[in-house]
């Protein structure tokens, strides 16, 4: 057994995700998963700033590293890739070269922050839809929202211009762990997160430098683009026994990594709900996105591989809504006096709503908008006497989770698409029956569970396949 091991190889797989830190280990002749680890990051931060929401980057690498120090150091021994996928539209900025000596503690061990700001994530909300309406129209099929890199460095040169000039590199968090591993003078970024970034085209492979440069935009933070799927560098010194001059993979987005992990064939629609909600499949070969942006559909088009995009209809509201819903049933019960748990109250509901077949209640559960439509909210309608029970509204309510899918990415369009089967994932579908129910009743296509989505082992994979 002992030397048998000492042949195998293993791509090390890294996901830097909003609230915790995922590593594994894929074995590169059986593509097996051997070994994983997962830790929260709890690296939220205040600000100063309305609606900001940022993250401290020296706790986003703390825990990468007792992350990596988890796994077995004689596997480590046998990395031959790296791979880094992470929370895509945030932008953190840096100042100088980053990694081997001048970013690391203990050389060999640990990966440190130097002359870096804070993260501010995907979740940023300082950029008003005023001040977004202020900026210039990006030349893309792609919008651009609060949250975006490009928005935000936009709305740092408006408010705080000297916090721009502190600095000389722009990227993501999942950017940096490359850099920092590589020892890298310029940040690099795959077409995936420059894209998630806006003013980027992805038919050209080139950021808006016009539009930028014409508005003021400071150019010299951009990352240079490159292809996803492509090395970003070699590793500059040993890190927890996996060996220097190691391959890394620029870093790639999480979600195309993740859709990477389940996605068996290219006729596969991946539906996946956790605490938002996604449905995509591949385009075909050959397809290129409409050249004028149009920010009312509910369906964009996100970079994959090979020049390929996924259709994507991202919707702000999945099990986050279940999640109010108890929550709000929780409060409802302390101010009567009795106090219940969450989790007693969740499985309440779903054998409840498991009881109730079907509902003539209707629910749009929108409660946080959508990107496309930002003023959209939740509605009940259709009530009577006779379906307020808790089995009523929780099937409504479930039911109308899948209906805003299917509102956002019809079934027709999948159909006439070539999809052929439905994978469905998520931890919100995985532990709650009536969603799979009414997925299922909703889609016209075989849905299948069992293959969750992992984008840390789909970078592994993807770097295993492509690189």
């Amino acid at each position: 057994m002992a030397l048998s091991s000492v042949s195998e190889k293993y791509v090390l797989g890294m996901d830097l995700g909003t609230t915790s830190i995922k590593v594994v280990l894929l074995e590169t002749q059986s593509k097996r998963v051997t070994d994983s680890y997962t830790l929260p990051t709890r690296a939220d931060t205040s600000s100063t700033i309305l609606h900001a929401k940022e993250q401290d980057p020296e706790r986003i690498l703390d825990t990468v590293n007792q992350c990596i120090e988890a796994l077995p150091r004689d596997k480590l021994q046998n990395v031959i890739k790296i791979g880094v996928s992470g929370q895509m539209h945030g932008v953190m900025f840096w100042k100088g070269r980053t990694g081997c000596d001048s970013g690391r503690r203990d050389a060999g061990h640990t990966l440190w922050c130097k002359d870096t700001s804070q993260l501010i994530t995907w979740q940023d909300g300082r950029c008003s839809s005023d001040f977004l309406c202020s900026l210039p129209q990006p030349n893309s099929h792609l919008t651009v929202a609060t949250g975006f890199g490009c928005a935000t460095i936009f709305w740092y040169l408006r408010h705080r211009p000297e916090f721009l000039a502190e600095f000389t590199t722009a990227g993501t968090i999942h950017d940096y762990v490359v850099a920092m591993l590589c020892g890298l003078d310029k940040c690099v970024m795959t077409t995936q997160n420059a894209a998630s970034w806006g003013y980027f085209n992805t038919n050209m492979n080139q950021w808006n430098l016009d539009i930028l440069k014409d508005a003021g935009f400071p150019v010299h933070l951009l990352p240079e683009p490159v292809q996803s799927g492509s090395c970003a560098g070699l590793t500059c010194s040993e890190w927890h026994g996996i060996p220097a001059r190691t391959p890394v993979g620029a870093a790639l987005g999480d979600f195309q990594c993740s859709v990477y992990s389940c996605m068996t064939d290219r006729t596969d629609a991946v539906l996946n709900i956790s605490t938002s909600a996604q449905l995509t499949f591949a385009m075909p070969d050959g397809f290129e996105p409409p050249a004028t942006l149009d920010p009312h559909s509910p369906v964009p088009y996100f970079p994959y591989f090979d020049g390929s995009y996924l259709a994507v209809a991202a919707s702000l509201n999945g099990g986050n809504v279940v999640a109010t819903f108890v929550e709000m049933l929780t409060a409802w019960m302390k101010e009567l006096g009795t106090d219940i748990s969450d989790t007693s109250i969740y499985s309440q509901l779903i054998k409840a709503a498991l009881n109730q077949e079907s509902s003539d209640l209707r629910v749009r559960p929108t409660i946080l908008g959508e990107r496309h439509d930002t003023s959209s909210l939740g509605q009940v309608s259709n009530i009577s006497a006779s379906n307020v029970s808790l089995g009523h509204v929780t099937r409504a309510l479930c039911r109308g989770i899948m209906e805003n899918m299917a509102a956002m990415l019809p079934p027709r369009t999948l159909l006439d698409s070539g999809v052929k089967q439905i994978v469905g994932s998520g931890s919100a579908l995985s532990r709650n029956e009536v969603l799979r129910q009414e997925a299922e009743r909703v889609f016209p296509l075989p849905v299948l569970y069992g293959k969750d989505v992992d984008s840390a082992v789909g970078v592994a994979m993807i770097l295993n396949d492509r690189m």
